[in-house]
């Protein structure tokens, strides 16, 4: 019997634990401000990140300047990795919120774009774009604009349609800063 009882007690217990916790919740909920209508995506400012990578990286790091619209353009991901192929991440999203990246490496090329653009495919197509010749890459999730460039891959990718893409590809400066040099 008494077993009957400690077990009803302890479900007795739990259940009002459980009240009082949905009770505190709601109460948080409804007297703590919050904003449905902002907006979740947040920016960030890649110029320090972007000055480490032009010191640290072999190839020029590439970084939009003059965008079309450009405060309707909002970096949203960056990223230096020495470790892993020299890699350099920018990612955007452009001024109808679709995803635009920059990406640099030198991995292997094919390997490297079909793993930045979610296995986009080479296509025949390519295009002169700034006085660079990109090619055309075909995804199903991510279109792609490749270029080579000696010892390294330069991708402008996303979902963004190829006009912005190109956008992208168009606007982008690529830099080599040397290491700054010891005083004293």
């Amino acid at each position: 019997m008494a077993g009957t009882r400690s077990s009803k007690q302890t479900v007795r217990n739990m259940l009002q634990s459980l009240a009082v916790i949905g009770i505190a919740a709601a109460v948080i909920y409804v007297f703590i401000p919050h904003d449905e209508s902002a907006d979740p995506v947040q920016t960030v400012d890649y110029k320090v990140e972007l000055t480490i990578a032009r010191r640290a990286a072999p190839y020029p790091v590439a970084a939009p300047v003059g965008l079309p619209d450009q405060d309707k353009w909002r970096a949203t991901s960056k990223w230096y990795d020495g470790a892993k192929n020299n890699a350099w991440h920018l990612g955007f999203l452009d001024p109808e919120n679709q995803y635009v990246a920059i990406e640099q490496s030198t991995a292997p090329s094919d390997k490297f774009v079909a793993e930045v653009s979610k296995s986009a495919t080479k296509t025949d197509k390519s295009q002169q774009i700034a006085g660079a010749t990109w090619t055309f890459w075909d995804g199903p999730k991510y279109d792609a604009l490749v270029r080579q460039d000696q010892g390294s891959t330069t991708v402008v990718t996303g979902t963004a349609p190829y006009e912005q893409l190109v956008t992208m590809a168009g606007a982008l400066e690529s830099k080599k800063t040397p290491p700054p040099t010891p005083t004293g």
